[in-house]
């Protein structure tokens, strides 16, 4: 039982209790009151989680009666002091902090005050670095990450991460391979010793290739059914056809039927060099222990190359052109347009950013109709053009695609695919100060959210080491968009988007696609 006064030696106004009959409510005077609170044993503000007494008022005397009428005001006033704006949110982001090993190895990381933190290795590898003979070995190496290592077997690695309550994980994309654990503060260097058995020691047993070879033949059947996916692979097959890029992370079945043991330590052997690597961490970590670690388990990584063939890459050219797989089976259109986009360190980046963010996104789930910010999207909403439409920037290390991606019915084909390029031909010519303006607080936000806990962050670390030599951080990020003007943002997408031959891809019921030199066409406006 609790009980609170206005101070000490005063009549106790209230008696609070979590046990409903621990007072006799008939011994109480007329200005003592109790209250019950079922399960609880304390009180939390929600500013710095600090214990409180809550505050009783005699409401019979004038100045009780005033101050509790004044209450709600401080109330109001605390809660607005426990809310972070957008600026001090900016402001108050940690900086990563970089360091570099004698073989080459980074080491980035960033402090905050989490009791997890997310560590992981990003490697400077994937699909674009793979030929037509090996492509897919990457994605292939990755369902054998956790299949055992020198030192553990499958069943030991699963237990020792299970009994840390960790998560182990693997991705590959176009360009970056990464392994990542996300576990308590505590267990950093257990979870460091880890990772670099898995990505220095992995078994690579003849079994567990037989085996997982049977999972991912199972899964290319299975991606198939993602038409997102299908439409995107073929858009880049189109789009930078001849090249690296076109290449799919999972590569083709061909590949995953005859992968041997041979193949896999070569791809590792030429890849997963130091000077291609980057620990990068974030949560609850110290940089210096971080340091200490990587000295321990990553100093005898290999920077050097077989016959010094250090593996360049070369431009991907882009071509517009179209490739279209028609199933009037399907239920719906799949079809996907864009431009060269700006590559990840080229400044056109933000501009183009904030442009997609103007274009926006659509979904018949979402509420609104009419009342969308994005013209596109209230269009969509009126005319009932799609069932869903996002626009994308994907960018790699020298180029970048921009472009929407549609879902519609297939009689709107047409429609929805001249009001998408009528979205690009506004940005180009149109733009206003509230469309930008607009653009940019979207971008923000988008910013903003997606560096929700520590693993998106520590991805975020990763990869901008990888692409930039550095973190970006969140302060810089802001003044970038800020420079964005309506001039800047006319002038970047005439630059990459006006009279500029697109990419088109298409699969399903797309017999009301346009012919390619009509959809060409329209990339430009002849107004007098």
């Amino acid at each position: 039982m609790g009980i609170f006064s206005n101070g000490q030696n005063e009549m106790t106004y209230l008696f609070w209790t979590t046990r409903r009959d621990s007072i006799n409510n008939h011994s109480l005077r007329k200005e003592q009151m109790t209250n019950h609170y079922a399960k609880s044993g304390t009180f939390r503000t929600k500013l710095n989680q600090m214990l409180f007494p809550p505050r009783c008022y005699g409401l019979w005397a004038e100045d009780e009666k005033n101050a509790f009428v004044g209450e709600p005001v401080l109330l109001s006033l605390r809660r607005s002091q426990a809310t972070v704006s957008y600026a001090q949110s900016i402001l108050g982001a940690s900086e990563a902090q970089l360091s570099t090993l004698d073989n080459g190895l980074r080491i980035a990381s960033e402090e905050t005050d989490h009791a997890t933190c997310t560590v992981g290795l990003w490697i400077s590898v994937g699909s674009r670095y793979e030929s037509e003979k090996n492509n897919g070995a990457g994605f292939f190496l990755e369902h054998l990450a956790f299949k055992g290592t020198k030192k553990h077997s499958q069943s030991a690695l699963e237990q020792a991460v299970e009994s840390m309550g960790a998560h182990l994980s693997t991705y590959t994309s176009r360009e970056h391979t990464a392994y990542y654990m996300k576990t308590l503060a505590k267990d950093l260097p257990k979870a460091v010793e880890l990772l670099s058995e898995v990505v220095q020691s992995s078994s690579l047993s003849e079994a567990e290739i037989e085996q997982q070879r049977g999972v991912v033949l199972r899964e290319l059947e299975e991606v198939e059914g993602s038409l997102s996916d299908v439409c995107l692979d073929l858009l880049h097959s189109t789009a930078f056809q001849g090249t690296p890029l076109s290449h799919s992370v999972l590569g083709p079945s061909e590949n995953a039927r005859t992968f041997t043991r041979q193949h896999l330590v070569e791809y590792i052997n030429s890849h997963y060099k130091a000077p291609r690597m980057v620990l990068a961490a974030a949560g609850g970590v110290n940089h210096a222990d971080l340091v200490g670690l990587a000295k321990q388990y990553f100093s005898g990584v290999s920077f050097e190359y077989q016959g010094d063939a250090v593996p360049v890459l070369h431009p991907c050219r882009f071509t517009g052109s179209e490739i279209r797989y028609r199933d009037d089976a399907m239920p719906l259109a799949h079809v996907a347009i864009a431009v060269e986009g700006a590559g990840a360190a080229n400044p056109d980046v933000v501009p183009l950013m904030v442009a997609n963010a103007i274009i926006g996104s659509y979904d018949l789930t979402f509420g609104g109709g009419m009342n969308l910010s994005s013209p596109l999207a209230r269009r969509a909403a009126e005319l009932s053009l799609c069932n869903s439409y996002e626009a994308f920037h994907t960018t790699y290390s020298d180029t970048g695609l921009m472009g929407i991606y549609f879902v519609t019915d297939k009689h709107k084909i047409e429609d929805m695919m001249h009001w998408a390029q009528n979205a690009w031909m506004n940005v180009c010519t149109t733009v206003t100060e509230s469309d930008v303006a607009r653009g940019k607080n979207a971008l923000k936000a988008s910013l903003i959210g997606q560096l929700n806990g520590t693993t998106p962050i520590c991805d975020d670390i990763g990869r901008h080491i990888l692409n930039y030599g550095r973190r970006i951080p969140l302060a810089e990020w802001d003044a970038r968009i800020d420079a964005v003007t309506p001039k800047v943002l006319r002038d970047v997408c005439i630059k990459y988007i006006y009279d500029k031959c697109p990419a088109v891809s298409a699969v399903g019921p797309i017999e009301q696609l346009p012919d390619y030199n009509r959809m060409r066409s329209a990339m430009y406006w002849l107004r007098f």
